[in-house]
Parts: structure tokens; sequence; C-alpha cells
């Protein structure tokens, strides 16, 4: 790795899901642009020392932060979403053509922006080419592929497409991360300590119910996001694992507790990925929606350090190269 500190310019940063695992790979944000407020109040009180932009990404100029290392963002997905109309480029929301102007801005090394499985979906082809080909142009080498959570320890069935581009002009080269060897752990693993901390005699019992990972957590929107777990079928999941997916819970049940228990806003930051000291703020609709629409860490840092190691291969070859012009070797 080189001596300065490789550096991040991230859009759409929601609650911080891809920025915590950027970070944990070993990126240093020089700015993150979030839409919300609450949002943008989470990242300033998870990482004081960040510098979070409020500001509509249609507003924001890229050029100050030219030659940053990495260009990073999860816009928006609900223009690619099978729970939405899947309107793509005709849906107001989308911000990939925004996304491609800031980086034709700030020319970074390396790109990286995820979305929804939906984006890969035959009705897409013309408009992911579009971006492809956009991409291209702007001067990357540029690939896409699906990465589900579950292969990077994640306890969840989430799939995400994630793009990767390469600036060519610097002869890099990357492969996707391969994944972690085994199952990921299932929802009791994970959630038993949370489960049973107020002391639940049947959390032994409940943990050993909940042995497979979980269905992906939803966010919705901002009209039809809530403190649940999703429509009927997802409840219906959920219920499977014995979880009661009508609510989330302020608390781990205490002991005499009958029925199928909630989970708390800090279980489900956890199914996310999400350190256990993230903090997200006071209302729980508003936690709910955020964990919900987030980037797990998890993935995220598998990806960074792929990165990290992208960039810190391409610098070797460089120094290597200069000793050669000078005749050192």
């Amino acid at each position: 790795m080189g001596m300065r500190p490789y550096t991040c310019l991230e859009i759409c940063a929601g609650a911080g899901g891809q920025a915590s695992g950027l970070e944990s790979a070993g990126f240093h944000h020089v700015a993150l642009v979030e839409y919300e407020k609450a949002y943008c109040d989470v990242l300033r009180a998870n990482r004081p020392d960040w510098n979070v932009i409020e500001s509509d990404v249609r507003d924001f100029d890229a050029t100050p932060y030219k030659g940053v290392d990495l260009f990073a963002g999860g816009v928006p997905c609900p223009p690619f979403s099978v729970a939405g109309k899947q309107l793509g480029r005709d849906d107001e929301r989308d911000l990939f053509p925004e996304a491609l102007r800031l980086i034709g801005e700030c020319g970074p090394r390396l790109v990286m922006l995820e979305n929804v499985r939906g984006f890969l979906d035959p009705a897409f082809d013309d408009y992911r080419h579009f971006i492809m080909t956009s991409l291209e142009n702007l001067g990357y080498d540029v690939m896409i592929k699906l990465l589900n959570a579950s292969d990077y320890k994640v306890p969840q069935l989430r799939p995400r497409a994630v793009i990767i581009g390469l600036r060519k002009d610097l002869a890099m080269t990357f492969s996707y991360p391969e994944g972690s060897t085994g199952e990921a752990p299932t929802v009791g693993e994970v959630l038993y300590d949370l489960m049973s901390a107020n002391g639940w005699e049947a959390a032994d019992e409940w943990a050993h119910k909940a042995n497979r990972i979980a269905p992906t957590l939803v966010g919705g929107s901002k009209k039809h996001g809530g403190p649940d777990l999703g429509p009927v079928r997802a409840r219906n999941a959920w219920a499977a694992l014995g979880v009661d997916g009508r609510g989330v819970a302020n608390e781990a049940p205490y002991p005499g507790f009958t029925g199928m228990p909630r989970l708390t806003v800090r279980m489900l930051a956890r199914l996310q990925g999400f350190p256990d000291d993230w903090t997200f703020g006071i209302r729980k609709t508003a936690a709910c929606r955020m964990i919900g629409n987030a980037f797990p860490p998890p993935v995220a840092k598998a990806i960074g350090e792929k990165l990290m190691e992208c960039l810190s291969n391409a610098e070797k070859d460089q120094e290597c190269t200069q000793e050669v012009s000078r005749g050192i070797v």
C-alpha cells in the first residue's frame, strides 16, 4: 500500500453502510454526499470527522475532488426494484446520469456503483448498456457482477449488482471478492445474545428454530417505509424463523414472554452487518428505513479490500516502471 491513504468520494451515502465497509477496508472519505437530513445526522453522529455534505447530487460539483482514488455510491434502487414500478431511466429518482456527470468531473481512478438485482433484468438491457458504455467513454474498463451478501457472512438473503470501473490509463486489474468459505451464520446464531439479553427463558429454543439466514430486509420509502419487516410475504418468511414481522420492538423479550418475539433496531442493524456501536437516531421508523436501505458493510469491506489491492498493485507497477526507466534495476 502507498504511504498516503487512498481516498473516496461517496454519493447517496445513506446511513453509512457502504461507507462503513469501505472505511474498514482502509479508504479515507474526503466527502460523503447525502440528500436527507436524518441520514446526514446519523453519519455525523457516528463519524464526526467525516465531511458530510447535505445536498442533492444534482446540485453537487465534484471538480474540487479531482484525482480522488475511488468514486462510490448506491444510487436509488426504486427505479429498478421489483417492489416498484421498474420505470428505470423514466423514474425521476434515477441518479445514474448524475453519477456519470460527477465521475467525469472528478476523474477517479476507480468507480464502484451498486444497485438491486432488478438492475440486471432483461427489461433494463438497453439502459444498462448505456451506463456501461458511458463509463467506457469516460475512460474506464467496466465490469458488473451480482454478489450475494450471504457469501460474505451476512446472515441475510440480499443480492446486489455491483459495477466496477478501472481507469484505462492506469492499467489496473481487479477481481471481485470470492466470498467466505462455509455458510453464513443463521439468524439464531447471530442474534442469540441480543435476544437473550433480558433473560428470556425461551431464547435457546428460539435460536434453534431460527436456523436459516434472514429474508431481505426492506427499508421502503418516506411514504411507505415503516417499523415492520415488510409486506405479507416477507412477514410469513420471518414467521417461519419465529419472528413477528408486524412491528419492531424497543427491547428484547423479558422472562415470561410467550409467542413470537419482534426484532429490535439493533438486531436489524446486526443482520445488515453494521457494527454494534453504529447508531441510527431515536426514531424507530426512520431507523428501520435507514437499515433496510443500506448496503451491507461486510460486502462493501470485501469489495473495498480488493479495490485497495488493485490500487496498491498499480502503484507498485508504476514504481517498478519508473525505476527501470531510471536504470535502477
